[in-house]
């Protein structure tokens, strides 16, 4: 595999949702949940739920708070 095919095939990767409850550290459910509801934007494939990594970084961005 060159270069180019692995630049690309790092920008066209999808992440599952246990992939994203692995990132977050948060339950499958609660992952599928926010797919659900929209709050972190899914692609559909048949049956099957994936995330763009950008828009899985710009969940975790929109979330960030100083605050506790």
């Amino acid at each position: 595999m060159n270069k180019t095919a692995i630049d690309m095939d790092r920008k066209t990767r999808l992440l599952r949702a246990s992939d994203v409850a692995k990132i977050l550290n948060i339950s499958l459910a609660l992952a599928y949940r926010l797919l659900q509801l929209g709050e972190i934007p899914c692609v559909r494939i048949g049956t099957a739920v994936r995330v763009r990594p950008e828009d899985l970084e710009s969940y975790i961005e929109a979330n960030l708070t100083s605050n506790f």
